[in-house]
């Protein structure tokens, strides 16, 4: 039986209105699971809540049967820096360095080597000795999420991580995070607002009426 990575119960949170309360969710290892919803209904918020970044007003959340809310802060820095991937549409790479050493970066906090495999895939190998400056908008992308999976994280929390990059980039870069998750026995939440890159994943829901339901996407697989 697959292990639980992420486990939310009764998930509520407002800022100045009601965002979502009763929220209940899992994720298990090499499970892909999908988040839709109009902007502004609180998705992102729900995948910071997630990922330890927000505290939610009520509930619980979970990381391998470990309470992330009630962790003392160099526990939960510790999870941040080795069993999580954060991977956001704007990829906040370091503009005056090159692609290989932001990459080095990751990989000495973690303690892991740069897998040459992975950026094959993610068609970046030539560039990384070039500055970001340098590069395109969707290579910059591709090179983040380079970063991020060079650290081996057991959860991607992917934020609208192919909004920017076009059709054919975007199935490439969904493939590679299904592919890790896969090899890897991790597990990926993805927030877009793009239904043909959310049925991708095993699972999707959507976030709607302050209400997460699980939902059936045409395709899905």
């Amino acid at each position: 039986m697959s292990k639980t990575l992420l486990k939310a119960t009764n998930i509520a949170h407002t800022f100045d209105y009601p965002l979502f309360s009763d929220i209940n969710f899992d994720l298990k290892e090499n499970e892909s699971i999908s988040i839709v919803g109009r902007s502004g209904s609180g998705k992102s918020t729900l995948l910071h809540i997630f990922s330890s970044f927000i505290k939610p007003n009520e509930g619980k959340v979970e990381f391998l049967e470990k309470d992330l809310y009630h962790l003392k802060e160099s526990e939960v820095e510790d999870i941040r820096c080795n069993e999580l991937g954060i991977i956001f549409q704007a990829h906040y790479l370091f503009k005056g360095m090159k692609a290989i050493e932001n990459l080095e970066i990751a990989t000495l906090l973690s303690s892991q080597i740069i897998d040459n495999e992975l950026l094959e895939r993610l068609e970046i190998k030539e560039t990384m000795e070039q500055k970001i400056g340098e590069l395109s908008g969707g290579q910059q992308q591709r090179v983040s999420i380079a970063r991020v999976l060079s650290k081996k994280p057991k959860i991607i929390f992917a934020d609208e991580p192919t909004g920017n990059l076009d059709k054919e980039t975007a199935n490439l870069v969904m493939n590679v995070l299904l592919e890790y998750i896969k090899e890897n026995n991790a597990g990926l939440v993805l927030v877009t607002h793009d239904e043909s890159m959310a049925k991708l994943c095993n699972k999707s829901y959507r976030l709607e009426n302050r209400k997460l339901e699980k939902i059936k996407l045409s395709s899905a697989i």
